[in-house]
C-alpha cells in the first residue's frame, strides 16, 4: 500500500467523504467537479439572497412552504378518498389533515410576505424555547459535567439568549437568518474550490 503525500491526504480530507479522485476515471471527476460547481453556486446564491435581500428571500420560502402544504394535503385527501382497506378514523385523520394542510398553504402562498413574519416569529419563540430548556438541562447536570464551570457558563448563556429570543423572536430568526445566510456562503465558496481542485491532476 503506496503512502500518501501531505498533499494528497489534505485534498482527500477536504474533498470529503474520502472521495479519491485517483479512483475514478477523468468522466467520473468531470462529473463530480460538476456536482461541486451547482451545488457551490446555488449555495452561493441562496447565501447572498439571504443576506441581501432577506424580506424576499424569506418570502420565497415561506411561497414554497404553501405550495408544499397544498401538494402534501392534496395527497393525503387522495389517500383517504382512494386508498382502500383503511379504516374509518384513519380515512377522517387523513381528510382532516388534508383540508388543514390544503388550506395553510393557500393561505401561506397568497400572502407570502406577511406569513413569512408570522412563522418567523414562531419559530424564533420555538428555538428559544428550546435553548432555554437546554441552558437549564445543562444547569442541571452540570454537577457530573468533567468541566462544571465551562458547563455552568454554557447553561446561563443558553438561558440568556433562549430568553432574549423568546421576548424579541422577530430579531432573533432575523439574526439567525443573516447567521444561516453567511454559513451558505461560507459552504458555497468551499464547493466552488472544491469544483476547481478535485481531480485537477486528471484535467
Amino acid at each position: 500500500m503506496t503512502e500518501q503525500s501531505p498533499a494528497e491526504q489534505s485534498e482527500q480530507v477536504f474533498t470529503g467523504f474520502a472521495l479519491d479522485s485517483r479512483q475514478l476515471t477523468k468522466s467520473a471527476v468531470t462529473a463530480v467537479r460538476v456536482a461541486f460547481g451547482i451545488g457551490g453556486l446555488a449555495t452561493l446564491v441562496i447565501g447572498l439572497l439571504m443576506a441581501f435581500s432577506p424580506s424576499r428571500t424569506a418570502a420565497a420560502l415561506a411561497w414554497l412552504l404553501g405550495v408544499y402544504w397544498v401538494i402534501a394535503g392534496v395527497v393525503y385527501l387522495a389517500v383517504a378518498l382512494f386508498a382502500k382497506g383503511t379504516k374509518t378514523s384513519t380515512r377522517i385523520l387523513n381528510v382532516v389533515l388534508g383540508v388543514l394542510m390544503v388550506g395553510a398553504g393557500i393561505i401561506v402562498a397568497s400572502n407570502p410576505a406577511d406569513s413569512a413574519m408570522v412563522l418567523g416569529i414562531f419559530l424564533g419563540i420555538y428555538i428559544g424555547i428550546l435553548w432555554v430548556i437546554e441552558g437549564v438541562v445543562t444547569l442541571v447536570q452540570s454537577g457530573d459535567a468533567p468541566s462544571r464551570a465551562w458547563a455552568i457558563f454554557f447553561g446561563v448563556l443558553s438561558i440568556v439568549a433562549g430568553l432574549s429570543l423568546f421576548t424579541s423572536p422577530w430579531w432573533g430568526i432575523q439574526l439567525l437568518f443573516l447567521l444561516t445566510a453567511i454559513a451558505l456562503i461560507a459552504l458555497g465558496i468551499v464547493q466552488l474550490i472544491r469544483a476547481f481542485t478535485f481531480g485537477r491532476h486528471l484535467v
